[in-house]
Formats: C-alpha cells, sequence, structure tokens
C-alpha cells in the first residue's frame, strides 16, 4: 500500500490534466494498436484508485451541470493534494489509519460520475424497488444477525456486483484488461473477481441461468469494446447511496451495456448504461476516464466466502448463542452495536456516496 501512497503526489499533477476537461471524450480521434489476431488492444493496468473524490451521483447544488467551475476544480485539487498528505501525518504520529488505507485520488472536473439524467443522479425507484430496498441487509444496517442473509454479497466476500464493481472504492482499485483471441477478461483486485467475455456471436446464457456478475458477451464497434451483460440473480446492491450505507437493490431484469472507447495510449472512456425496469424508473448512465497505470500492483483481497467473520457476528449478536456468549466471559445480550464487535472490512466509497 505504501508504494501506492508514494506515488500519490505525483498522480495529482499527472492526472489534473487529463481530469481537467471532466472526461477525455473531447480528445482527437486516436486509433489503438492491434493485437496479432487484429482486435484493437485495450491491453493494461487501468487502476480506479484516481476516481473517488468523484461522486457517483451528484450533488443537488450543481443541479444539471457537468463539471466544476475553475474556482471549484482548483480547490478540489487542492483538497485532493491535502488528503494525500494522509500517510505522512500518520507516520509522524506514529500510528495508522485511513491515510495509509484508503485511495481517494484526485477529482475529476465532472460534478459526478452518473452523467445521465441531466441531473446525475439515480433514477427514482419503482414501488417494486421501495419494497426491495426495505428488505436489504448489511453489517452496516444491523445489529443483530441470525443468518448470512443479514449481510450483503460484500460483507459475505461473494461479489460487489455490476455495477458496483466497475465503481470507485476506497481500496483494492485494481483493474486489469487481459485479450486472447475471442476474449476480453477483465480482472478486478476487489474480492478477486475475472470478468471473462466472450467475443462474437455467442450466446448469452440460458434465461433460467442467473449469476451474482450476470451473462457478459462483446463485441467491437470500430475501436470501442461494448459488453452487453444479461441474467443477473438480483442478489447485489446496485450502489450504496448515502452515508448510512443506504442502497439501491438490483433485480434480475437488470441490464447493462458497457462501452471502452480508446482515447489515447494511457487514457479509455468507460461507460455503462444501467436499466432494471422492475427497481428503477428509468435507465442511468454513467461515463469516466481510465488511465493508464501499468505500474500499480495488485494486492491480495484475503476475504473469502465462508469466512469466520459472518459468523463472529452472529454468535455475537444472536439471541439463540446467548449462553455460549456467557459461558465464554461475555454478556447474554452481546454488543449494542455491530461496529463494537470490531473494524469491518468494507466501507461505503466516496464515489458510492451522495455526501463524503
Amino acid at each position: 500500500m505504501n508504494k501506492r501512497i508514494a506515488l500519490a503526489g505525483i498522480a495529482v499533477l499527472v492526472l489534473a490534466a487529463a481530469a481537467a476537461a471532466g472526461t477525455a471524450a473531447a480528445a482527437p480521434k486516436y486509433h489503438p494498436p492491434k493485437t496479432p489476431w487484429g482486435d484493437p488492444d485495450l491491453q493494461g493496468t487501468w487502476p480506479l484508485d484516481q476516481l473517488g473524490r468523484t461522486p457517483l451521483q451528484r450533488p443537488p447544488q450543481y443541479g444539471d451541470r457537468l463539471n466544476l467551475t475553475d474556482e471549484e476544480y482548483k480547490k478540489a485539487l487542492a483538497s485532493a493534494q491535502e488528503g494525500l498528505k494522509g500517510a505522512a501525518k500518520e507516520e509522524k504520529d506514529n500510528k495508522l489509519g485511513a491515510g495509509h488505507w484508503f485511495e481517494y485520488g484526485v477529482p475529476l472536473r465532472q460534478t459526478s460520475l452518473i452523467v445521465e439524467p441531466k441531473n446525475g443522479r439515480l433514477p427514482p425507484l419503482t414501488e417494486k424497488g421501495k419494497q426491495l430496498a426495505a428488505t436489504m441487509k448489511s453489517s452496516w444496517t444491523e445489529t443483530v444477525f441470525e443468518s448470512p442473509a443479514d449481510f450483503n454479497s460484500l460483507d459475505r466476500c461473494i461479489t460487489r456486483g455490476l455495477p458496483a464493481s466497475m465503481i470507485p472504492f476506497p481500496y483494492n482499485n485494481g483493474v486489469r484488461v487481459f485479450q486472447s483471441p475471442g476474449y476480453v477478461v477483465i480482472q478486478l483486485e476487489i474480492v478477486h473477481e475475472t470478468r471473462i467475455i466472450p467475443l462474437g456471436d455467442s450466446p448469452q446464457l440460458p434465461s433460467n441461468m442467473q449469476t451474482w456478475l450476470g451473462s457478459s458477451r462483446g463485441h467491437f464497434e470500430g475501436d470501442t469494446l461494448v459488453i452487453d451483460t444479461t441474467n443477473f440473480n438480483g442478489g447485489t446492491p446496485m450502489a450504496i447511496v448515502s452515508s448510512r450505507a443506504t442502497s439501491v437493490p438490483t433485480s434480475t431484469q437488470m441490464h447493462t451495456v458497457e462501452r471502452l472507447t480508446p482515447i489515447d495510449h494511457d487514457h479509455i472512456q468507460y461507460e455503462m448504461t444501467v436499466t432494471d425496469p422492475d427497481v428503477l424508473t428509468a435507465p442511468w448512465k454513467m461515463s469516466f476516464p481510465w488511465t493508464r497505470n501499468d505500474k500499480y500492483e495488485f494486492f491480495e483481497y484475503a476475504c473469502a466466502e465462508g469466512n469466520e467473520q459472518t459468523g463472529n457476528y452472529i454468535k455475537a449478536t444472536s439471541p439463540r448463542f446467548a449462553a455460549e456468549r456467557v459461558r465464554n466471559g461475555g454478556t447474554a445480550e452481546g454488543p449494542k452495536k455491530a461496529a463494537e464487535l470490531g473494524a469491518r472490512t468494507n466501507a461505503p466509497s466516496p464515489a458510492d456516496t451522495v455526501t463524503r
């Protein structure tokens, strides 16, 4: 982690220029090199660690305005530079904290990662979406845990799901793209996932086969990689939308379309359009630049489904284990707050929230 932080100050200066236009979409037309089998070559490491200071949803004060003013952007960059001093301050204070752990990077010129609707915010939930949202649980919302169903898919180290996996997080933001004839592979550092995407006319999975990350199929439109994904199981949050970890649900009807357009050797413009008529009243789209950093190192994400922490939460809070807690020197009622169980391994990302 220290190597990343040591490079962060340099990254502010380098990426500020790339971010100044809000997105790289206005850059001159660029044609990437081809792979030996003729596909546009998108391979490389494209970490999202330099996007975490731009929120997913636009703060209401900006209205329909996509970009920060010069003065607003100057202040945002200054705040980011100050934040990058956190690790050095912790070293001086002989303590380890968020300054060493979080990778918030620098803000884009954009006021939000969401570019459609025009207000940069998620569309309202449908009635079914509201009902699903009311039943969503996680380690951030519950104080008593009776079963693994009281945790979300990230708590259980299964997946962040889509679109969340492609949104910046406070840490482990690595994204790598690999290619071979007939396939594009996107490796994600967090939850150690790998999306294997067949290209061409390969059909989607049968509709009764649903997965955490859906069924993805890709093709090239010129130099742009287009990834069409369906067959979701509806078991993951779409996004975390408040500092209180309120989540937007997904359903089996969700459909995502991603577009990866090379802008120059070091930038890809990434877009994802999300449609889920069961949950949302309208589609939405996020768009932001990826920046190449082939020196970025993936760290082990030591989290696996079935790890002992889930069981510990249940044993520490469920009334079913009151007698066992007493035998082990605790209290029958257990901790009053889930936070008393110790530091969590997951935290809402500023990019997933309205407020930072």
